[in-house]
């Protein structure tokens, strides 16, 4: 009973203290459906429906941006039968999204080169950028990091950088911190306060390199698909006991 009444405690939430933006690694697909003998494409269906199940949860409780990791720069390397998997869910959710962001006042981003998705896909990620335009600022917002590595972000921002030099529209030494981030993915979206890794691993896997500075992080063994509300609020309720200092004292 004492256990019991501790795991609750340990998930109590304060609304009032509420991170503005999470960020998750989607971690523990395959090895949720390996361990049930199905095939990894059942674990990615699973984690899928995982996704929508925590994004309305986090938009209920007050949370204002979700970023996950949903396929990375180094995905490619796959099966092209899990890859494909992976882009038909996507598709699904999308057709799905188009028809439900101004009825639930959901906008969405995609974070990544897009440029490698196929022309389908660009096409339906370009009607939710045109519903989230139509949508206010202040609803909640998912980001979806597609076909994303930090890393690759960052070269991406440089090289935007450096054109905008070329062509006399900036200055190398007037580039700071706030003037470069503008040329992130993330641009105008504020840092995440919590970065959650499911399945037991303690690694970035370069997510949110640039981001991340000041990211406070949260590891659970629990594999994505099995990942649920309490889990969410026991991520919450440990970020909500830390003291953030951002390199001053208390």
């Amino acid at each position: 009973m004492a256990n019991e009444l501790s795991g609750k405690l340990a998930g109590q939430v304060d609304k009032s203290r509420l991170p503005r933006h999470i960020a998750i690694i989607m971690d523990g697909n395959g090895r949720w459906a390996t361990k049930r003998g199905l095939p990894r494409s059942a674990g990615h269906k699973a984690g899928a429906e995982t996704f929508r199940k925590i994004a309305t949860y986090c938009k209920n409780l007050g949370v204002q941006y979700l970023t996950v990791y949903a396929f990375s720069t180094e995905n490619w390397k796959r099966s092209e039968t899990e890859v494909g998997a992976i882009m038909i869910l996507l598709k699904k959710y999308l057709l799905e999204a188009i028809d439900s962001m101004e009825k639930d006042s959901i906008r969405l981003k995609f974070f990544g080169d897009m440029s490698l998705i196929s022309p389908e896909l660009r096409a339906l990620a370009r009607e939710t950028d045109e519903i989230t335009e139509h949508l206010d600022q202040r609803d909640f917002q998912a980001n979806i990091c597609l076909n994303y590595g930090g890393r690759d972000e960052i070269l991406r921002a440089v090289r935007r950088f450096a054109a905008d030099c070329a062509e006399g529209k900036r200055r190398p030494e007037d580039l700071d911190e706030a003037g470069f981030s503008n040329y992130l993915d993330s641009a105008g979206i504020p840092d995440p306060e919590l970065i959650i890794r499911p399945s037991g691993e303690m690694r970035l896997s370069n997510f949110l390199l640039w981001q991340c500075a000041y990211s406070e992080f949260h590891y659970t063994d629990t594999l994505w698909p099995d990942f649920d509300e309490a889990e969410i609020d026991r991520a919450i309720a440990a970020y909500q006991k830390r003291d953030r200092r951002f390199g001053g004292v208390k």
